[in-house]
């Protein structure tokens, strides 16, 4: 008799569950970052050296006081398809950052970057990055590949064949504009920030772009809405800086393969026509 009640327990608690988390998750629901018309999408797209230009000002401006880039090169800005910078001012941008290194003698120095070097950490060690917020900023080489979202059916069958693959750049720019005040019954850490397009709304990170922040030389809106689609074109970069590269040759493998697949029909053909 006991082993029955705890089975109908069980099974009233779970039914319970079961009614109780879809109100709740609705209640608090994240919703899907909107999708942002970019001039990279699609098989032939390509980054716009423009707005890359802006995208890295904002990073150098705003963003490197908290977050690392450290996969990528200085030189890395001077390369095609990229911010189209001349490699003497990827130079100039490298000697304005302080490297830390070795001389001949194996002494601690800290020399002007090179296009060689890697952009470096604002802090010395993770302790020290998590001192501000609690956790360490996360390293920007590859956000855009690394944050990701789910578009559902039947969106994700349309992407397999429009090559969409924006999703990190979607939810880039959304975050940076996601901040608004949290709802009354939700209970948030002192300190922390309300976000509603953050997984769990809960995030370390103050805003950290607002109208006016930064100058673009360009003319270009100084806007939240340009801010946060300029930056996230430069982290998109930042992450596969090769896209352009591997989108042509991408397109000159198919072509290749459909000549071939042509020539082999029509080989076949005439090997095999005095065959009944």
């Amino acid at each position: 008799m006991t082993k029955t009640k705890t089975i109908v327990a069980l099974a009233l608690a779970a039914m319970f569950a079961v009614s109780v988390a879809p109100a709740f998750a609705q209640e608090h629901a994240q919703p899907s970052p909107p999708r942002v018309k970019w001039s990279f999408a699609g098989p032939f797209g390509k980054y716009d050296e423009a707005q890359l230009q802006r995208g890295f000002k904002i990073y150098k401006e705003v963003c490197a006081t908290c977050h690392s880039l450290e996969m990528l090169s200085f030189g890395n800005l001077a390369d095609a398809g990229g911010p189209g910078y001349s490699p003497e001012q990827a130079a100039a941008v490298a000697a304005d950052y302080k490297v830390k290194d070795f001389d001949d003698k194996g002494q601690a120095i800290e020399r002007a970057g090179r296009p060689a070097d890697h952009f470096p950490s604002p802090f010395p060690n993770d302790a020290a990055a998590a001192a501000n917020y609690g956790v360490a900023p996360p390293d920007m080489s590859t956000l855009a590949k690394a944050r990701t979202y789910s578009r559902g059916f039947p969106w994700f069958v349309f992407d397999m064949f429009t090559q969409y693959q924006e999703q990190g750049p979607d939810y880039i720019a959304a975050l940076l504009k996601g901040y608004v005040d949290a709802p009354k019954d939700f209970k948030l850490p002192q300190g922390a920030n309300y976000n509603e397009y953050f997984p769990g709304h809960i995030i370390a990170m103050p805003p950290p772009l607002q109208a006016g922040q930064v100058t673009f030389d360009d003319g270009s809106p100084q806007t939240l809405e340009q801010y946060s689609k300029d930056v996230s074109a430069f982290l998109m970069w930042a992450s596969e800086p090769h896209m352009t590269a591997r989108k042509r040759l991408g397109f000159q493998v198919m072509i290749f393969l459909i000549v071939l697949t042509g020539l082999l029909y029509f080989t076949k053909k005439k090997v095999w026509s005095a065959v009944h």
